[in-house]
């Protein structure tokens, strides 16, 4: 019988795994290999110049993860691909939460997050899939609907020996290292991209009618990653200097404005790719084509907000899209961000105010256990401790995402120029019931992490007095 001592963490195998996506995607999109110099330099050029954010970062043992954090984004067909896309990635430590439903913004799809949510977890490599279920149900023609199901029917994303390890990882409660490489190998291949279609041109063009999104679920045999993304802390700043390096960047940076102090996600991203395509054709063999799918992305993490703040986030964020909404094209990328900004005075952007309203969360270490100890024995409260200085608060980074922001990189990166809306639908309890399990509720997270530091700080203090 094998023991558990000898399994490799599911840490080092998301590691592997990550570092292993990372090299084959600079490999099929090289511009992403110069997105991730880019970041780099924007990065250390910003710590040298900014020391209060190095300290604070060195503090929260969140300085390494910096030039290693990353995300994904991938999009399914079929229920029974997402069930075993969660027990793939849970070999790898990494679990689903969150519910996104994209169809509010546009797209066709709902969404979770697969990532670690330990923060032992996220310190050794906090890398997380977005991770989108094709909704069939919106598709309004009926005749296209059944042949993409048709089409999602007959296709196998994952290899068979890959399945074989995610049940013996289950089975035995993990995986010893050379399985665990080949896990990491087998299922690389889900993630490659297939340059001949499962689909004749003229139901691509169809497809893609419908919603280009559509198209690149159903026309592939394989779902491939459509874009990875660095964490940039200057999200302007590399946004400004894409261009030097020859890639052309969205016109607009998706989420809040530029703050001095970040809150929730920033992201922005270069063009997707025209790649060729060979199409099925009646008869036989195939013919030439394109599709637009990939890109390289960019993010910027701030605080996660409260469930106050992020009522307050969406109210100024749909003002400004009232005053104006971003154009896929970009033609009013200037009016946009003006009104952005605009809106967002009315969002506080010192800690302490954010801490005071109850906007964001944080977690609390003590600074000063002797000063600490006698302000708590006159009876202090807690946040009286903090505004004395005695008790030290870190804003909690947002790990997750945004769904009009999400669709929003889709949409400008797929080359969206003409309104393809969709109702608003979402319905979490199917795609739980697809999942095989409830997502995480990202709040009910972050607050725990919130109350946790706050008794650690609690208990030291009265083990000091």
């Amino acid at each position: 019988m094998v023991s558990k001592d000898s399994f490799l963490p599911a840490d080092e195998i998301r590691s592997a795994f990550s570092a292993a996506m990372s090299a084959m995607y600079r490999t099929e999109v090289p511009a992403y290999g110069t997105l991730l110099s880019l970041v780099a330099e924007v990065n250390q050029r910003t710590l040298a110049e900014n020391p209060e954010l190095r300290e604070r970062l060195e503090v929260t043992d969140s300085l390494d993860r910096i030039s290693e954090e990353r995300h994904g984004a991938i999009r399914l067909g079929r229920a029974d691909e997402l069930s075993m896309m969660r027990r793939a990635f849970a070999v790898m430590g990494m679990f689903p939460v969150g519910y996104y439903d994209l169809s509010e913004a546009g797209v066709p799809v709902h969404s979770t997050a697969f990532r670690p949510f330990d923060g032992a977890a996220l310190s050794i490599n906090p890398f997380r899939v977005f991770t989108s279920l094709l909704r069939l149900d919106l598709i309004e023609d009926a005749e296209l609907r059944e042949d993409a199901r048709a089409i999602l029917e007959r296709r196998q994303i994952f290899t068979p020996r890959a399945m074989e390890l995610i049940e013996k990882a289950e089975a035995g409660g993990g995986l010893e290292a050379d399985d665990a490489t080949l896990f990491v190998t087998e299922l690389l291949e889900t993630f490659q991209w297939h340059s001949q279609a499962s689909v004749d041109h003229q139901l691509y063009r169809r497809l893609h009618s419908a919603h280009r999104l559509i198209a690149d679920v159903v026309s592939f045999r394989g779902p491939h990653i459509n874009h990875l993304t660095p964490r940039t802390l200057d999200i302007d700043e590399v946004q400004r200097l894409m261009p030097e390096r020859g890639i052309v960047p969205k016109a607009v940076i998706e989420g809040p404005p530029s703050r001095a102090c970040p809150i929730l996600l920033r992201q922005t991203s270069f063009k997707a790719l025209e790649e060729p395509v060979a199409f099925l054709q009646q008869g036989s063999g195939r013919v030439a084509g394109s599709h637009t799918a990939r890109f390289g992305e960019i993010e910027q993490r701030g605080v996660a907000l409260t469930p106050k703040g992020r009522k307050l986030y969406d109210r100024l964020l749909g003002e400004a899209r009232k005053n104006a909404r971003p154009a896929a094209d970009g033609s009013n990328a200037a009016d946009y961000r003006s009104a952005l900004e605009i809106a967002f005075l009315n969002f506080p952007d010192t800690w302490d105010e954010i801490r005071r309203q109850g906007l964001g969360y944080f977690t609390y270490r003590v600074e000063e256990p002797v000063l600490g100890t006698a302000l708590h024995a006159t009876g202090k409260s807690f946040d009286e401790l903090v505004e004395a200085g005695a008790v030290a608060c870190d804003p909690i980074v947002y790990e997750d995402f945004l769904p009009v922001s999400a669709a929003g990189i889709f949409q400008s990166n797929l080359g969206d120029d003409d309104a393809q809306e969709f109702s608003p639908s979402p319905n979490q309890r199917t795609f739980e019931e697809a999942l095989g399990v409830n997502v995480l509720n990202e709040f009910e997270h972050y607050a725990e992490l919130e109350r946790r530091s706050i008794e650690r700080c609690l208990l030291r203090l009265s083990a000091a007095a």
